[in-house]
């Protein structure tokens, strides 16, 4: 008999849907797959990439190790799933009227995210890991680059548009100049935003930019 729901996790289907699948298909649940996902971040901030193991997650996410082979062939493509998925969420796309707003709220929710706890230990770990793996480098380019350089461009082309910065603004600089300080600050220096810093940073960066 299973214990504690690490020794086998039972079948991955429920009556319900094993009835609607079609002969031979495996259904996967939902609900494993969520626990699954947030035992990944779970574990990486606790043991790091290069001591998380399938077996640990399993455990911590109260599945048995083939629920999580069915979804993942290893534990390096399910932390490049992962990471996609947060790229995909991305950061939101403001539109507050002005350049300086918008790059305000864009400051804002970096800076929330950078302070999580987890985030705090599991960025840099999967950066330090990402020199050794040019999958995981290309899936953190992705993550923390690409999927944020369009939510940059469309912020300079409004500002363009309402004529606060001139047009030809690279947009890969505005995202260096929002990114880059509070990286360096919240991560690698692991100090503190004293009072006014973001508005003071969201000022320095709109004028950077060229803003008025």
């Amino acid at each position: 008999m299973a214990k504690n729901g690490s020794a086998h996790d039972g079948s991955d289907t429920d009556p319900a849907a094993a009835r609607r699948a079609p002969a031979g298909a495996a259904v996967l649940r939902e609900d494993k797959t969520a626990a699954i996902r947030a035992a990944v971040f779970e574990e990486l901030a606790a043991v790091g990439f290069a001591r998380m193991s399938i077996e640990g997650i399993a455990r911590r996410a109260g599945v048995g190790k083939t629920a999580v082979y069915r979804r993942w062939r290893s534990k390096l493509h399910l932390v490049l799933d992962v990471v996609s998925a947060v790229a995909a969420a991305g950061l939101p796309s403001p539109d507050t009227g002005s350049l300086r707003g918008d790059v305000r709220m864009l400051l804002e929710v970096a800076a929330r995210a950078l302070r999580h706890p987890m985030a705090s230990q599991i960025i840099p770990d999967l950066l330090a890991e990402a020199a050794r793996s040019p999958e995981l480098a290309e899936a953190l380019k992705t993550a923390l680059h690409d999927s944020q350089q369009g939510v940059a461009a469309a912020m300079v082309a409004r500002a363009v548009e309402r004529g606060e910065i001139p047009a030809g603004v690279d947009a890969g600089l505005a995202l260096d100049l929002l990114t880059g300080p509070l990286y360096w600050r919240l991560v690698v220096v692991r100090d503190d935003l004293p009072g006014g810093y973001l508005d003071e940073l969201a000022a320095a960066v709109a004028g950077a930019l060229g803003g008025r």
